[in-house]
């Protein structure tokens, strides 16, 4: 399975901040954006991936990620050359992916719980149809809105309804199928002029082939596109951090802890980063004095 980290937008919600700096780069507590979807898809298991973003911000972004080697992972970079909707990532990636599964996160969200990797190793395996996350929210309609049925089926999605008949946002990390570009090239642009995700995610509902993982009790996700949420993401890192003494959306520790790199690699990297708190945990990691499983 392939992966898309799409960090492109304009960053509006976030002016003046982003006037001068991509969004995904901004500082969440201790690491750029970007590590925290990098890390969910590593902890899926996903080596291959794309990064999206615009010809402004895109040379940042090799400069901060290099070619991958680094977190024992392969980055690809493309270009999307203006802000048309989630679901044109497939369309950027479509000669990338070649006929593969692939995975999609936005660049802005960070996942957390102490089951991520299973979760998301499981959804990793199926080979048919989708799958994608849903989290209860005070304001769906911002969202994607997944509405069930008594059973706890999917029965409808819609996107920024203004009025919500569910708590439950789909969050921005999506699992799909071998057909995912060809379903996604039968997408016309929705009234805002964007190609929507939840109509691509609609296409397989209404075939019976999308999996929606409720995330309960135990999880966190936040979206820290709004100055607000993306104050909130640092707190909630920090506290996790400082009190568990666990990292949280830590490309390196993910690498280690998943074998892309062994602890040699892993020690010089936190030797580059000596006189931080993260290069200090990272080596107390690289010598075994960590032993308890990454959670998100």
């Amino acid at each position: 399975m392939k992966g898309i980290l799409l960090a492109g937008g304009s960053g509006t919600r976030l002016h003046p901040m982003t006037l001068a700096a991509s969004k995904q780069l901004l500082p969440v507590y201790d690491k750029p954006m970007i590590y925290y979807p990098l890390s969910t898809l590593m902890l899926a298991g996903i080596r291959d991936i794309m990064i999206i973003s615009t010809p402004d911000d895109l040379p940042q972004f090799r400069r901060l990620l290099g070619d991958g080697s680094e977190f024992g992972v392969r980055f690809t970079y493309r270009e999307q050359p203006s802000p048309d909707g989630i679901a044109q990532a497939f369309l950027i990636a479509g000669d990338w992916l070649a006929g593969a599964p692939c995975a999609l996160v936005l660049g802005d969200n960070l996942i957390f719980a102490d089951h991520l990797g299973q979760l998301l190793q499981a959804a990793a395996r199926r080979r048919q149809g989708a799958t994608v996350f849903a989290y209860q929210v005070r304001d769906p309609e911002r969202y994607g809105v997944v509405t069930f049925d008594e059973s706890g089926r999917a029965v409808d999605l819609v996107e920024k309804p203004a009025s919500p008949t569910s708590h439950w946002a789909v969050t921005g990390l999506y699992f799909y199928d071998s057909r995912v570009l060809d379903l996604a090239r039968e997408i016309r642009p929705s009234a805002r002029g964007e190609l929507e995700i939840t109509d691509l995610n609609r296409l397989y509902l209404q075939e019976g082939s999308l999996q929606v993982e409720r995330l309960g009790r135990g999880c966190a996700w936040l979206d820290a596109g709004v100055p607000d949420a993306l104050m909130q993401a640092g707190l909630f890192v920090q506290t996790i951090q400082s009190r568990q003494g666990m990292l949280v959306g830590s490309p390196s520790e993910v690498a280690f802890r998943m074998g892309f790199i062994d602890a040699a690699q892993l020690r010089a990297t936190a030797a580059r980063m000596h006189k931080t708190e993260l290069g200090r945990m990272l080596h107390e990691l690289a010598e075994g004095q960590h032993e308890s499983p990454h959670a998100g």
